[in-house]
């Protein structure tokens, strides 16, 4: 049977429509201008070879002012533009809940001279963009905006869109999440949207949360330099020791996060290496089920206890091990007689 659906069609050029409008710091824009592999700027020169012509529209990081910045926005809305990935930085508020005002917009309708809401911008970009990318954990899953006591009912995008989105290019909402997201988890993933995009990349694999798979499959706590100290049970029980973090707060075995193995930048950092705990920021449920910081995580002091008992065993074995494994075969010597066990088969 023939399949009556269409080829995806290779694009060459690509606009990114990013706004930070969300509730929001910038902290992710301002991450992302550290990520090396690849570069923000190698991407936008074309210098990564087979990705389209990529133009940038960012606030913090525009030339342009006023309402020559507000302009691809304004031709994107009216499907003017382009085809574009449309980026969100910041939790979304709850505009339904403003009272008389609005929480956080971008620019003024031309029409009417109103500010027009983050919540405005995204109903009408996002079904028409390629594809749609929350960056840093406020977009993705609310964040810190949307602890308990908020007054802005905030959440993140795939709360305010649905679950069930899917944008223009047929994928759906891709989460980065990260308390600033790490620069190359981010760049990784535009570069893989943008192969997809030229025709020469698969469908971008993610996890249940929507995270890229291969960023995300793994715990911090797996890529810990402090994991061996676990399995020993050997516990840091102030933050200058070099040994295992979970007894001073540390949520690192839970949490999904490859920053350990990756580093913060130039493959430098990761918050359990440099001595910091893990407060589960790339999570959907930070930070509301990870307080209070610095505590001993619920159900580590089970495992903790057990790791002890078992790794008290296990240090105590090794010691002996290591003790021996220190010394050299007792066949080097200066003697003169060879006992190194040589057993000359042949000759005399």
């Amino acid at each position: 049977m023939t399949s009556t659906t269409p080829a995806p069609v290779a694009l060459e050029e690509v606009h990114i429509l990013w706004t930070s409008e969300g509730m929001s710091c910038d902290g992710d824009t301002v991450a992302v201008t550290a990520a090396g592999l690849p570069s923000l700027e190698e991407v936008l020169l074309g210098l990564v070879p087979g990705l389209p012509k990529v133009h940038l529209h960012n606030k913090v990081l525009a030339t342009e002012v006023g309402d020559a910045f507000m302009a691809p926005f304004h031709q994107a809305a009216r499907g003017e533009l382009g085809p574009f990935i449309f980026v969100v930085e910041g939790s979304i508020p709850n505009e339904r809940i403003n009272g008389e005002g609005y929480w956080s917009s971008m620019g003024n309708d031309p029409v009417t001279g109103e500010p027009i809401t983050v919540n405005e911008w995204i109903d009408r970009l996002a079904p028409r963009a390629w594809a749609v990318v929350a960056i840093g954990t406020c977009a993705t899953y609310g964040g810190i905006h949307a602890m308990a006591g908020n007054p802005t009912g905030c959440m993140g995008l795939g709360d305010y869109l649905g679950h069930d989105f899917r944008s223009a290019g047929g994928l759906p909402i891709v989460n980065v999440p990260g308390c600033p997201v790490q620069p190359d988890n981010f760049m990784e993933t535009l570069t893989w949207l943008l192969y997809q995009a030229a025709g020469m990349a698969p469908t971008i694999p993610l996890d249940q949360m929507q995270r890229p798979t291969w960023l995300f499959g793994k715990t911090v706590h797996e890529g810990c330099d402090r994991a061996g100290y676990y399995e020993q049970g050997d516990f840091a029980h102030d933050y200058n020791s070099p040994k295992c973090l979970v007894r001073v707060g540390c949520w690192g075995p839970v949490v999904n996060c490859n920053v350990p193995k990756r580093g913060w930048m130039g493959g430098i950092g990761g918050c359990p290496n440099v001595g910091g705990i893990c407060i589960a920021c790339t999570m959907p449920g930070f930070p509301d089920k990870f307080m209070p910081f610095m505590d001993e995580p619920p159900g580590s002091s089970v495992s903790a206890a057990a790791s002890g008992a078992y790794g008290a065993l296990i240090r105590r074995l090794r010691s002996i091990t290591n003790r021996s494994a220190n010394k050299e075969p007792k066949w080097r010597h200066n003697g003169r007689k060879l006992t190194s066990g040589y057993d000359p088969r042949w000759g005399n």
